[in-house]
């Protein structure tokens, strides 16, 4: 447990999870309602940027392969909202190429993490971009 020594508490810290995948967001979900997050999950991005709006969450963790809505156009829609360009989208791709870490810089993601990821890899993100 030494690690968690001068750790921020994510106790209370909004989170959202935005990916198709069942397993991802139950995963995600459980993991970080371990830590004391406050989770919401979206299954693409139609369904989050609704939710976005009603939970303004303090972090965004988003699949980059969904139908209808895709990553990059999600985080795209949010960035480009005056009132959640600040919030930290993070993108997740079972895909670890170049082309895919350079087009989520460019839509305004702060961060790419391939999956599976692991609890730490997801825990120091959040330590990582929301101050508080």
């Amino acid at each position: 447990m030494e690690q968690n020594q001068g750790a921020v508490s994510l106790e209370g810290m909004k989170v959202m999870v935005i990916d198709d995948s069942k397993t991802i967001r139950r995963t995600a979900e459980t993991l970080l309602k371990k830590e004391g997050c406050d989770v919401v999950t979206a299954t693409d991005g139609f369904e989050a940027l609704s939710k976005i709006a009603d939970h303004h969450p303090q972090i965004i963790f988003v699949d980059i392969m969904m139908p209808r809505l895709d990553g990059y156009q999600t985080c795209a829609l949010i960035k480009n909202n005056q009132v959640f360009k600040g919030t930290p989208v993070i993108m997740l791709s079972s895909k670890d190429g170049l082309f895919d870490k350079a087009k989520g810089r460019i839509v305004g993601s702060e961060e790419y993490l391939t999956k599976p990821f692991t609890r730490d890899e997801l825990l120091s993100a959040i330590r990582r971009h929301v101050t508080r």
